[in-house]
């Protein structure tokens, strides 16, 4: 061993808490050492551990996140069971149009969309509803978010 490079020990060095102000003795190679918290005043230690979660209001915080998830949720799914029966009228198609379908039985959105899941030669067969229309449908119902269904064309 090298002499002269380790530092001094204190084997009686004293321990000072500055939140309880409990002092101990240890050793160390420093005389004296002050912490900010010690075990006598640690809420891990104390069982106050759930207080001080309590008082930083994190278990309500997450109680609420929890809460305001489940309320958009059921928007969400109050939002989807709207949209399912939504009258054709809110495609906003010509009247021509949109009569051609009532007279046809289509009466809501997802009806329309049963019949283009047949195919748009389908759709187009309904007397008074053209290609015009047809596009215009497509486009107001991807607008209002919905999915068109796909059509195998290897028929």
């Amino acid at each position: 061993m090298k002499p002269d490079i380790h530092p001094k020990y204190y084997p009686d060095a004293r321990v000072i808490c500055g939140s309880c102000g409990a002092t101990w003795t240890t050793g160390s190679t420093k005389k004296e050492i002050r912490v900010d918290i010690c075990s006598n005043c640690h809420p891990f230690f104390t069982g106050e551990q759930s207080r001080i979660i309590d008082t930083e209001g994190q278990v309500d915080r997450f109680f609420r996140k929890v809460k305001a998830a489940q309320e958009h949720l059921e928007q969400k799914k109050a939002r989807e069971a709207a949209k399912l029966e939504r009258p054709i009228a809110e495609l906003e198609l010509s009247d021509r149009a949109t009569n051609a379908l009532i007279k046809a039985g289509i009466q809501t959105i997802p009806q329309f969309l049963a019949k283009l899941a047949e195919g748009e030669e389908v759709v187009l067969t309904i007397d008074g509803f053209g290609r015009k229309a047809l596009i215009d449908a497509k486009k107001r119902l991807r607008a209002l978010g919905y999915e068109l269904p796909v059509v195998s064309q290897a028929e």
